[in-house]
This record gives structure tokens, C-alpha cells and sequence, in this order.
């Protein structure tokens, strides 16, 4: 019976929007496998700053989708989830030493760290709904943010540099090209293995939650131990793009946990659409493109100098255009076209 209900929930869950169509879960890995082989491809033809630009376009990607799992995959829309990357950086970069910076040993700390952090924040967060969850994640953001700038263990407000780059036997991030595959190839792994969660029962039952979790409950679920197990899971891959800044930077700083940083992750999310992992890196793409470009003296001039403006004056015209974000843009002209043949026919 419990499985009946959440099968129901998800068939909803499903025609409301959410990629998990009745087909195979390698069906809808075709296309972002075949964007990650030419992302791999491409590598060494890009200069130094469109590498640099691509890598960090994939490490925001990959932020985006720690979120998606929980604003897209079960309804909990989060205000603090920056905390989880910058604690995910701070525990990389105090996990190295002036001698040697292994990766595995600094993955592991970013991975832990943030793993815990997100347990706790989880544990007491997860017991309010709304606008509530929404105030109290940003409250645990903003105490982690004060911990680390007030604390000499965090270096305060000038940060934590590393001596060297992450490496790893032949691995070595202080090269480009590694460092390159390295984020492309924990971004694939990260989406891959987003994607086969959204196809396991785990996935419908986080689905289930998003569309009606008192049902849920009424069914057995315990909807509190799904919640928490993907808040959990959302703030390590965060823990893990914070362990990518770090490598990429070799320098962490406070503001990595501050709110604003959680506020673009959500608009990166709405902008390229909550509903599906493809809409995450969308967004990523799109606000980090929006940024360049307006940024650009070439292509914009003097208003190059009051990009924020212009930033917030796109976002704000391509959310009312664009409801669903960029990935319902094409439903949106399926429907348009629609219309357009009904005022034919009937005129």
C-alpha cells in the first residue's frame, strides 16, 4: 500500500514537472555524457582565462545541483546553504600542511565536515516548515559565517592560503589541465549520481515528499529521516565545490559562507529551473555568463561599470518571462505554437 502511495505521489510529481519520466535512468544521461565528453575534448584548446571561466561555471554547477536535491527534489528551499561550501573549503584547506596537500586527505575533511555540519543543522532545522526552515537555515549560515571570520583558527577576515595545490601521486591540481578534469570529472560523478537517486525508490519517496508530505506520513513514511538523509547528502556535494574553490584558488576566505552566496545559488536554480538537474547547470551556466558579459566594457560600455544593476534587472525580466526558469522555455513555445494554430483554425 505504501509503495502504491508513493508511486502515486511521484506519477504526480512527475506531470507537475519533474524529470523522472518512465524511462530508462541512463535515457536522460545520453545528453549530459555527451556534454561532459566534449567538455573533455575542448580542455586543451581553451586559453588560460576560458579554462578558468569553464572550471568555474562547473564548480558553481555542481553547487546548483547540491541545492536542486533539495529545492527541486523535495521542496526544502534553503537560505544557508553556502555554509556547507565554505566549511567544505575551510575543512580542505586546514587539512593540508605546509609539507604536503594530499587530495584524498583534503576531500576527506571537506567531505566530513560538511557531512556533519549539515547533520546538525538538519537535525534541529528539519523540525520547523516554511518561511521557518527558510529563517533558521539562514540563522546556522550566518553563525557559521561569524565562527569563522571572529576565530583565529579561520585566519579571520583575510582567510586561509595554501602553500600548495591539492595532488595525489601523478595527480597534481597545481597543473591546469588537471585541474580541469578534476572538477569536470567530480561534476559527472555528481550529476550521475543525482540522476540514478531521482530513478531509485529513495528518489520517489523524496518526490513523494515534495508533492504531499502528510500523505506521506499517513502512509508510514518517515518523512523526517528522507528529509534529513538529503540534506545531508545536498551539503556534502556543496562541501565537495568548496573543496573544488579551494583547490582552484588555493585561498578560502569568510565570505564564501556569507548569505549572499546563498542567495545567487538559489537564483542560479530558479533561473535555469528547479525541477530537473539539467535546469541547475543551466542556470549556472546562464548567471555566470550573464555576468561576464555584463561585465565586459566591449560589449557593454560604460554600463560595464554598474553590471550588479544590470545583473538585477536580467534575472528580474528572465524569471517574469520565464516562470518554469530556462529549462520550461521550450514547453513555453510548444504552447505558444499551440495557441497559435487554435486562433488559426477557429479564425
Amino acid at each position: 500500500m505504501a509503495m502504491h502511495v508513493v508511486s502515486a505521489l511521484a506519477a504526480s510529481a512527475r506531470t507537475a514537472g519533474a524529470p523522472l519520466a518512465g524511462r530508462p535512468a541512463w535515457h536522460g544521461l545520453l545528453l549530459p555524457l555527451a556534454c561532459a565528453l566534449l567538455l573533455a575534448l575542448a580542455a586543451p584548446w581553451w586559453s588560460a582565462y576560458l579554462s578558468d571561466l569553464v572550471v568555474k561555471t562547473m564548480i558553481l554547477a555542481l553547487f546548483t545541483l547540491s541545492l536542486q536535491l533539495l529545492v527541486g527534489g523535495t521542496g526544502l528551499v534553503s537560505l544557508g546553504h553556502a555554509a556547507f561550501f565554505g566549511i567544505g573549503a575551510y575543512a580542505a584547506a586546514l587539512g593540508a600542511s605546509p609539507q604536503s596537500s594530499s587530495l584524498p586527505a583534503m576531500l576527506g575533511w571537506a567531505v566530513l565536515a560538511s557531512g556533519a555540519y549539515a547533520l546538525v543543522v538538519g537535525a534541529l532545522s528539519l523540525r520547523t516548515r516554511g518561511i521557518y526552515f527558510i529563517m533558521v537555515t539562514l540563522a546556522f549560515a550566518q553563525m557559521a559565517f561569524f565562527v569563522i571570520h571572529d576565530s583565529a583558527i579561520g585566519g579571520g577576515s583575510d582567510g586561509i592560503y595554501l602553500m600548495q595545490r591539492p595532488s595525489w601521486g601523478w595527480l597534481d591540481m597545481e597543473d591546469r589541465l588537471t585541474r580541469y578534469y578534476v572538477v569536470l570529472a567530480c561534476l559527472a560523478l555528481a550529476y550521475g549520481f543525482l540522476a540514478l537517486l531521482r530513478a531509485s525508490r529513495f528518489g520517489a519517496a523524496l518526490a513523494g515528499i515534495r508533492v504531499n508530505e502528510q500523505r506521506m506520513r499517513a502512509a508510514g513514511f518517515s518523512t523526517y529521516g528522507y528529509k534529513l538523509a538529503a540534506f545531508v547528502i545536498a551539503g556534502v556535494l556543496a562541501g565537495v565545490a568548496g573543496f573544488l574553490v579551494a583547490a582552484r584558488d588555493a585561498v578560502v576566505n569568510p565570505e564564501m559562507l556569507s548569505w549572499h552566496h546563498s542567495g545567487e545559488v538559489l537564483l542560479m536554480l530558479i533561473l535555469g529551473g528547479t525541477a530537473s538537474l539539467r535546469g541547475a547547470v543551466l542556470g549556472a551556466v546562464a548567471f555566470v555568463a550573464l555576468k561576464e558579459v555584463l561585465g565586459t566594457h566591449a560589449i557593454m560600455g560604460p554600463l560595464a561599470d554598474h553590471w550588479q544593476l544590470s545583473l538585477g534587472l536580467s534575472i528580474i525580466v528572465l524569471v517574469a518571462l520565464l516562470p518554469r526558469g530556462l529549462m520550461g522555455l521550450g514547453a513555453q513555445l510548444r504552447g505558444l505554437r499551440g495557441l497559435r494554430r487554435k486562433e488559426i483554425h477557429h479564425g
